[in-house]
């Protein structure tokens, strides 16, 4: 993998913002691989494709890439809100790179990949519409917010200037891929559940330091009036899906 961002004709472009599309877009035309199958690169798909930028010719699995010169932060800016909001409810979401690049030097620095299953609506925020004057005067914008992520579900690609392994990054997209499979709405407690238990920052944690959490998962499904029934359920589908191991006594280990 090559961490200098292709620089030749960008001269042709005005704009910045131009000009690291250009570039970023080719470079993961050369760089990027699949993470769902064997295939070593992808490919781009036609211009003007609504939020798909690569495809993989093997799977078939699609991607969109983000990228910014400011440090990954907890807001990602994204695309309207009402179709990020559609493509999470009706799980069509593609896989997301979100790529930080030096400006100064065009230089690859950080590479995330956050998988299409890990995705839910505790991380889409919906931004202020645009004002009257704007040129697209009422749209409403998101905002992913990559805190609302789980950790297990922001593989690293590159960490400061350096790739990961190729096979690692498959094996940890590989193990997340049981939450594919699990209806939507549960998908979104199952991630949500997650999130704080790594939030816990142990290896091995009990029932009851995820219960300091049912205030916030509270605000986040505010329909449910059974909270722990529902905490306890999700460590127990975080469990069959080899996330977690339980212990016994009410507490877990994550693997």
């Amino acid at each position: 993998m090559k961490f200098a961002l292709p620089t030749e004709s960008l001269d042709n472009y005005k704009s910045a913002s131009q000009r690291a599309r250009v570039a970023t877009e080719s470079w993961g035309l050369n760089n990027l691989y699949c993470p769902n199958c064997t295939s070593d690169h992808l490919k781009r798909t036609p211009h003007n494709t609504p939020v798909v930028d690569f495809a993989c010719p093997s799977c078939n699995s699609e991607f969109q890439m983000k990228s910014q010169s400011r440090p990954l932060s907890r807001r990602l800016a994204d695309a309207a809100y009402d179709s990020m909001r559609l493509a999470i409810t009706t799980n069509r979401t593609p896989n997301l790179f979100v790529l930080n690049y030096d400006r100064e030097r065009w230089h690859i620095q950080d590479l995330i990949l956050i998988p299409r299953f890990a995705f839910s609506l505790s991380a889409l925020e919906c931004r202020k519409p645009l004002g009257p004057r704007a040129r697209r005067a009422g749209w409403v914008g998101c905002n992913i917010l990559l805190d609302q992520i789980p950790l297990d579900a922001k593989i690293s690609i590159v960490a400061r200037g350096h790739a990961m392994d190729e096979s690692d990054v498959r094996q940890q997209y590989v193990r997340l891929r049981p939450l594919e499979e699990l209806a939507i709405e549960k998908r979104g407690w199952s991630l949500d559940v997650l999130k704080v238990v790594r939030a816990i920052g142990k290896k091995e944690f009990s029932l009851t330091e995820v219960y300091a959490s049912e205030d916030s998962l509270g605000q986040v499904h505010p329909r449910n009036r059974h909270l722990r029934d529902k905490i306890r359920q999700q460590l127990q589908v975080l469990r069959d899906i080899g996330l977690l191991e339980f212990l016994g006594r009410g507490r877990y280990r994550t693997l």
